[in-house]
């Protein structure tokens, strides 16, 4: 069982003058004034897809795709360029988000069963939901989860009023079964119990669970989590989006009508909270949960990574470096670009600070973006970040100090060129090589050291072997 004292929130007043005198002091400037004079507390929305390429909006750089939701809702917002997951595939970039610690900190360090009994994140854990809840909002999941597959490490126990959506990896999305390895069962949940919605499309029935949610809770203080199983495979678009995109080359075309069919959908929940009056008090984090797939069951591809190298399952910049926005309209600025290192763990403390609670009482790797929010000119938040996927002898990782970048034991999942026995350490400074074509680590012996050590202080510090 999870403790209350594990659960304890601290609201700050939310007194104008208090947060302005504060800006003050910490040399914030201005931006307090909107913040302060906005509501008590903001409702959150979090968009997590799955499995969406490095530049797989037209606002990041696609020429061949329609994204006009998702490109306005960064018109309405900041626009993210370096802006990484937690990790490179599902469940350990999940556990990222909710807990604002490391994966492998958090206990998934690689992705958890997406079977039926299959252990998750450990309960202990507490997440963004637990942390909003004890604040006194209702909190919400609709989606995908891929953090448990047992009652204690379901959403409902770990922090969530309300949860609808599959708890595996992945699932058709009509029959709602996984069919990816046996035995073949179906995935489909709320609030704990299987529910069957045989033939309907999922992403409706998302868009429609996420409508009803802000419905119902239009008067009270909400934060919705909607995990978008898309564009992960299958790639099942719509009709109307198969058809548009006809004359694109495979794998390309079935990728991107299914982008486009998520993006027609995101636009329904906004304009909901249009309608319904809630825009200008929800601060809205859309985010890719990592880099696009390359395995078979997605066609070997159909995602962009742009200039940069790698996908899904590598720590290269194809995998990790994704496109993020956050929104909240009259408040923090519109049609703005943040270039500063940032990671989907600082989603947590970020949130904490707008919604004026204190964040959980443990260590946290996440940073507030407030302040990268709110200036160009502000520094990361990070001097040093720390990524692990896997355990063992032979885990991949990567230590980010500024400009330079080693990772350990690489994949190239995008398969842009060979890596050798001499590529176990493999060092790139991004400013001079944001495509990672070239190990630079025979030059940089003292580099190498520096970062090596990093990694096994970290190592040491998370204890995972």
């Amino acid at each position: 069982m999870k403790t209350v004292l594990k659960r304890r929130v601290l609201v700050l007043p939310a007194v104008r003058g208090a947060v302005v005198f504060l800006g003050m002091l910490l040399g914030w400037g201005a931006w307090p004034l909107a913040w302060s004079a906005a509501a008590d507390r903001p409702n959150g929305l979090i968009i997590y897809t799955d499995d969406q390429g490095s530049i797989d909006l037209n606002c990041y750089g696609a020429k061949d795709l329609a994204t006009a939701n998702l490109d306005a809702l960064a018109a309405r917002g900041v626009r993210f360029t370096q802006m990484y997951a937690p990790s490179a595939i599902c469940s350990a970039s999940r556990a990222g988000l909710m807990t604002g610690r490391i994966p492998a900190r958090a206990g998934v360090p690689a992705n958890v069963p997406s079977q039926k009994g299959g252990a998750g994140m450990p309960p202990e854990e507490v997440t963004v939901a637990e942390m909003l809840k004890a604040a006194g909002y209702v909190t919400g999941h609709v989606g995908k989860w891929h953090l448990g597959y047992t009652p204690e490490t379901m959403p409902n126990n770990q922090g969530y009023d309300y949860s609808f959506g599959h708890m595996g990896g992945c699932i058709d999305n009509y029959s709602h079964f996984f069919y990816w390895r046996g035995p073949n069962c179906h995935d489909l949940w709320r609030n704990g119990e299987e529910v069957w919605y045989d033939g309907r499309y999922f992403p409706d029935l998302m868009a429609e669970e996420c409508l009803e949610f802000l419905e119902k809770n239009k008067k009270r203080p909400f934060f919705l989590y909607w995990a978008i199983n898309v564009p992960h495979y299958p790639l099942q678009g719509t009709e109307k989006w198969r058809k548009h995109y006809e004359d694109l080359p495979a794998p390309r075309r079935m990728y991107a009508a299914f982008v486009s069919t998520m993006d027609e959908r995101v636009g329904r929940v906004l304009e909901k909270l249009d309608q319904l009056g809630l825009r200008d008090n929800t601060l809205v984090i859309f985010q890719s949960d990592h880099g696009h797939s390359t395995e078979e069951r997605t066609f070997f591809g159909g995602g962009n990574a742009g200039p940069y190298r790698g996908a899904k399952a590598c720590f290269f910049e194809g995998g990790l470096r994704i496109p993020a926005i956050c929104s909240w309209p009259g408040v923090i600025p519109e049609g703005q670009v943040r270039a500063q290192m940032a990671t989907g763990c600082d989603w947590l403390p970020t949130i904490a600070q707008f919604a004026k609670v204190r964040p959980p009482e443990r260590k946290l790797d996440g940073k507030s973006l407030v302040p990268v929010i709110f200036s160009a000119d502000a520094p990361s938040p990070h001097q040093v970040f720390y990524w692990q996927l896997g355990r063992g002898k032979r885990p991949q990782w990567v230590v980010r100090e500024g400009d330079w970048k080693l990772l350990g034991n690489p994949r190239d999942t995008s398969k842009k060129a060979p890596l050798t026995k001499d590529d176990q350490l493999f060092l790139v400074n991004l400013a001079e090589d944001v495509s990672e074509m070239k190990n630079i680590a025979a030059k940089n012996p003292d580099v190498v050291a520096r970062l090596k050590k990093i990694h096994d202080e970290y190592v040491a510090d998370i204890g995972l072997k």
